[in-house]
């Protein structure tokens, strides 16, 4: 099984991709940068770019780091932008999987495409395609196996292990350590502790994109390691239809930056009051049905940008209130008006076992709205927008990229960007970089 793996993974070309999955990989690269740009205003960006500036060094293959544009090394460049992404939970991710790939996927493809020569985006977009299916099917493989719930760093490593392979040209051989030192010290962090106490360790992606690139160098270096056990599927035709079922495509894409459990209920609640015209002061308090992992969800009144995006009540208030949740709400909760405050503390958060019993295949929540005259106005089992059932189009995107990287590049860099971003595939990989490296205005 390891051969296989490693001929996909340095065999596979940007011809032999078919146009939905390039179309898909581009749709990923645009939303990985977009949501990149508004997580760079963050205090964590700020602190893991810092960190990685002064101690991660870029002497030998330098690479730069985004909205930034101090130089380091790759390892370093893939932890501080695996962190920056992180920083804003608005990325792709994977139901199965529990979590998100494409977070350390393309910190790990530009930052070892990015010192060499004549790179393309077409490079970048088919590194994409490889890390998506070995990281997706590893942490299936995980889930599977594992009895606890792992953050994404412990699986994602291995995608991003094998992109670094692939660009650092390693044989296979040493392309099967790289994916063996990856798996061995990959953050198998809890995710629940994350969850139950929000703060900037998030969902230990930045460690895993570190932990990948780091693992290339050394396994180029003669750095030996264990065989990668989760490359060993027991779960039929998992390892087995590589290049065949791309699981690229099944993965989801976010309106709301927040944990994706609460998505269901805040489009539930968009509904409502897209539906009935609702003002917030006549709403007397909300009730939200969902699945279980959903309720884990209980910070009421966030007082950081890590504690609203682990919360269920906030950006459900926030829907109801603004109609929207966007980075800026997520980003600054002191901010939140009374309306906000009243109904994410008096909200009511109750379990369905038929909901949860569906999941993690698919994920949902009924939302009702009791006005102060009575009456009960009900969305009934919805599911998130996004899912690849019910697809963010591809004009919902672009909106979001834009209404992502506005604020923080201005409208002119905006679309400099995203015309970089739809360059042809034999576009140089440098021309994208000098339009997201320089620091923010």
């Amino acid at each position: 099984m390891p051969n296989q793996v490693c001929h996909f993974i340095h065999d596979l070309s940007f011809p032999d991709l078919p146009p939905e999955v390039v179309e898909q990989a581009r749709r990923c690269l645009v939303d990985l940068v977009g949501v990149a740009a508004t997580g760079s205003t963050t205090e964590l960006s700020r602190i893991v770019r810092d960190y990685a500036a002064h101690n991660l060094g870029g002497n030998h293959r330098p690479t730069r780091l985004w909205f930034d544009g101090r130089v380091v090394s790759p390892a370093g460049a893939a932890l501080a932008h695996a962190s920056t992404i992180d920083a804003m939970d608005s990325h792709d991710g994977h139901r199965l999987t529990k979590g998100h790939a494409g977070v350390a996927l393309l910190p790990a493809a530009i930052a070892t495409l990015e010192p060499t020569a004549n790179a393309t985006l077409g490079d970048v977009l088919t590194a994409l395609v490889v890390g998506y299916e070995i990281a997706t099917r590893a942490g299936i493989e995980l889930h599977a196996t594992a009895a606890d719930y792992h953050s994404s760093g412990a699986w994602n490593a291995i995608g991003a292990a094998a992109i670094a392979a692939r660009g650092l040209g390693l044989d296979h051989g040493a392309t099967e350590h790289a994916l063996g030192i990856a798996e061995y010290h990959a953050p198998r962090a809890p995710m629940m502790r994350c969850i139950e106490h929000p703060t900037m360790i998030k969902d230990s992606s930045g460690w895993g994109a570190h932990t990948g690139v780091a693992s290339a160098l050394l396994a180029a270096g003669g750095f030996t390691g264990a065989p990668a056990e989760l490359l060993t599927s027991s779960s039929g035709s998992l390892w087995q239809d590589l290049g065949a079922n791309w699981l690229i495509m099944e993965q989801y894409f976010k309106s709301h930056p927040v944990c994706r459990w609460a998505h269901p209920a805040i489009d539930a609640m968009l509904h409502l009051v897209h539906q009935h015209a609702v003002a917030p002061e006549d709403i007397g308090h909300i009730e939200v049905t969902t699945f279980a992992p959903a309720t884990t969800l209980v910070i009421t009144t966030p007082q950081t940008t890590e504690e609203a995006q682990y919360s269920l009540p906030f950006p459900v208030a926030t829907a109801a209130v603004h109609q929207t949740v966007t980075p800026h709400h997520v980003g600054h909760p002191e901010l939140a008006n009374n309306h906000v405050r009243r109904l994410a503390e008096s909200m009511r958060v109750h379990e369905s076992p038929a909901m949860t019993a569906v999941t993690p295949l698919r994920h949902e929540a009924d939302v009702t709205l009791v006005m102060h005259d009575g009456r009960h106005l009900s969305s009934g089992p919805m599911i998130a927008i996004g899912d690849p059932e019910n697809l963010l189009s591809t004009d919902a995107l672009v909106a979001k990229f834009h209404a992502d990287t506005q604020p923080v590049l201005g409208p002119d860099r905006s679309k400099r960007l995203f015309t970089r971003l739809e360059a042809d595939a034999d576009s140089p990989l440098v021309e994208l970089l000098d339009e997201m490296c320089p620091p923010l205005p």
